[in-house]
């Protein structure tokens, strides 16, 4: 790729995010989406690949249908109210067509089809920036008018993605794909405590960020596509392998890594808010998706595969340790216990 049209694709992907989050007029926020939308389509179509044009087309058309829902759903609140303010949004029908517009954006249940075969034909990178930055403007959407959804529909949504994300994830060989369930997995977490605690959602969104980026990054490092080149991977980056599998253990949310506090803080809310039902089904669902982060860590560090002999004889290049990825992992690790800390900003 042309550095300069990377270049513009990058600046326009912040310009639209910053366009979005930082509006309060239902047309900026729009035309934010948009202009993100058009930035990540050339990063996506780089290779030039069949399954790189496919996956662009596929997204391209999706997020074109949920904007005009979006642009449908304003408009017909302004039209009720006389309001273009985002958290004026009163009209149910509104409300309805946002929610759709909102899953279609995210990837939610029943709307997620789009999103593993996106992620699947883009690069790892481009893959991130998808799974990561592209989700940060819906979310904020959608936490400035989450006191007019309905939380009945929100729960619904929510669990059917954690279940689905655990469920769908189970035999995936690719790591994207994988990923890719895991996002939705993660945004049903997200969503289901959007109405009573936005401020937890959006903690559990940048924690998702960064053990997400540490386990991309890591991945684009030992070029790790499918489940099979990570079981060679250990042989070359030993210790990089070893802390691939502490960041997937985090992003399963198992104590005492970072990965633990959203779940267990959400799961809290959940209880004050006399939802002990609920958080029982999503802590199980979430039991799905632990099967294949543990695959995962398992594949990444401690099998042998069946032809090691071939790979344990490899030269071991010195490489310049990578800065980035140790502090996201550091950082995706050893987070919980400034817990106490966290706790007093949300």
């Amino acid at each position: 790729m042309n550095p300069h049209t990377k270049s513009i694709s990058t600046l326009s992907l912040l310009l639209g995010t910053t366009i979005t989050i930082s509006s309060n007029h239902w047309m900026m926020a729009w035309a934010g989406l948009e202009i993100n939308t058009l930035a990540i389509i050339p990063l996506i179509s780089k290779s030039h690949h069949p399954r790189a044009i496919e996956a662009a087309i596929k997204y391209f058309l999706v997020q074109a249908v949920a904007s005009a829902l979006v642009l449908f759903s304003s408009m017909t609140n302004a039209w009720a109210t006389g309001q273009w303010d985002i958290t004026q949004l009163h009209h149910p029908t509104s409300c309805l067509l946002l929610t759709t517009a909102i899953a279609m954006k995210l990837g939610l249940v029943p709307f997620h089809f789009w999103f593993p075969e996106v992620l699947q034909g883009s690069s790892l990178i481009t893959a991130l920036l998808l799974s990561t930055m592209m989700k940060f403007p819906p979310i904020t959407i959608l936490l400035l008018t989450s006191h007019s959804l309905n939380p009945t529909l929100l729960t619904t949504m929510a669990i059917a993605s954690t279940a689905l994300g655990g469920w769908m994830g189970l035999n995936q060989t690719q790591t994207r794909k994988i990923l890719a369930f895991s996002s939705i997995s993660h945004l049903g977490w997200m969503t289901i405590v959007i109405i009573y605690n936005p401020k937890l959602t959006l903690l559990t969104f940048y924690l998702y960020t960064l053990m997400t980026t540490a386990v991309f990054l890591t991945l684009n490092t030992t070029k790790s596509l499918k489940l099979s080149t990570m079981m060679i991977s250990w042989t070359k980056t030993p210790m990089l392998n070893a802390t691939l599998m502490l960041t997937l253990l985090s992003l399963a949310g198992l104590p005492p890594l970072t990965g633990f506090l959203p779940k267990w803080l959400i799961i809290q809310e959940l209880t004050k808010q006399e939802m002990t039902t609920t958080a029982t089904t999503i802590a199980m669902l979430s039991l799905l998706g632990l099967f294949f982060y543990l695959r995962l860590a398992y594949y990444s560090t401690i099998t042998l595969p069946p032809n090691s002999a071939n790979h344990m004889k490899q030269w071991h290049i010195n490489k310049s340790a990578n800065t980035p990825i140790a502090t996201l992992a550091s950082l995706s690790i050893s987070l919980l216990p400034l817990s106490p800390m966290i706790l007093t900003t949300i």
